[in-house]
């Protein structure tokens, strides 16, 4: 059936041929509602909202616009309803040891998740999709979704929908109930805002899918697994940050790095196991911690690292309720090998 044969017969009533309409824009809509949330669990929320409402206004949207275009107006809306709505500052659910040391900053965005790039392969083809200023390796990263959650709600949605997405100014003013012009200062404003808050794109996929990422990973994973902090902190850039959402708390500089390893990731980690995957663009290791007590390896979390040249600049280690998304077992098997 074409679009247009689904589109009647879901006005109709058949939610079948509903879902068959929807289906070819499930992945983008839900990467827009994570870019704009900030949280793979919100986005899970977001999606279920944007989809409800999509159902009921079906017989209200009449093609002016494609049914893309008004499938992300429905989802933009959606996001910025339970942003207003939504409490969003986690707890930390694991304390840090008293010999940890003294944090060298904080940052606002705590309910940060990343976002396995297992299903950012499912986006279309990006030479097939419209024009956008900033690059897709880019517009995923956790530096440039971190900068995102920093803008207001109504100036993230104009940047994602223009410079991202490629939506005109007439159209984000339509999703917006705005007008062109204010659009326009929007996005200049959050254009200059994001400038402050987001690395430049050569410093943060510089490397990314190369031989010297696969080597800096290996070698990052053989050095944790030896509770060896002088290999790490080698392999570290002078700037490094590392930073453990939701906690608020970041640590800069590899020698305050050093410190964190030694009194805080091998105190609470006496023995890890790594698996690799991806998230957000960036290599990643799923974390299994020994359990003594009945010898097994349970999941403790998800480390993305940020890498720049022949250094990693950022350790952004995530909770384990991250994993789920990465298709990643809870407890690794003992003939799995380490990665």
């Amino acid at each position: 059936m074409t679009e247009s044969d689904l589109l009647q017969a879901a006005r109709s009533g058949d939610d079948a041929a509903f879902a068959a309409l929807v289906a070819p824009y499930r992945r983008e809509l839900h990467v827009h509602c994570y870019r704009m949330l900030g949280s793979f669990d919100d986005a899970d929320d977001a999606m279920q909202e944007t989809l409800l409402a999509a159902w009921r206004g079906l017989a209200a949207f009449q093609s002016r616009a494609s049914l893309r275009t008004w499938l992300y107006q429905v989802a933009t809306n959606t996001c910025l309803n339970l942003i207003r709505t939504a409490s969003r500052r986690p707890q930390m659910t694991d304390p840090l040891p008293a010999s940890a040391p003294e944090p060298t900053g904080s940052t606002e965005v705590t309910w940060l998740q990343p976002y396995p790039d297992l299903l950012l392969d499912e986006l279309p083809d990006p030479d097939a999709a419209p024009h956008a200023r900033i690059e897709r390796a880019e517009a995923v990263s956790l530096a440039f979704l971190t900068a995102l959650q920093l803008l207001s709600p109504r100036a993230r949605a104009v940047l994602v929908l223009r410079d991202v997405l490629g939506f005109s100014a007439a159209e984000v003013a339509q999703t917006l109930d705005s007008t062109p012009e204010a659009v326009a200062v929007a996005l200049s404003r959050a254009r200059a805002a994001l400038r402050v808050h987001a690395p430049s794109r050569a410093t943060t996929h510089g490397t990314t899918g190369t031989a010297e990422e696969a080597r800096l990973v290996g070698l990052l994973t053989q050095a944790l697994v030896a509770h060896d902090v002088e290999a790490v902190v080698r392999l570290l850039a002078d700037d490094v940050r590392i930073a453990m959402p939701p906690l608020p708390a970041v640590w800069q500089g590899r020698d305050r790095a050093a410190t964190f390893l030694a009194e805080v990731a091998f105190r609470l980690v006496p023995r890890a196991r790594f698996v690799s995957t991806r998230a957000n663009g960036q290599p990643a290791l799923g974390v299994y911690m020994h359990d003594p007590a009945d010898g097994l390896w349970r999941a403790g979390g998800l480390l993305v690292l940020t890498l720049a040249g022949a250094h990693i600049t950022g350790l952004t280690r995530f909770e384990s309720a991250t994993m789920r998304p990465f298709g990643l077992p809870s407890i690794l098997p003992d003939d799995q090998p380490d990665n």
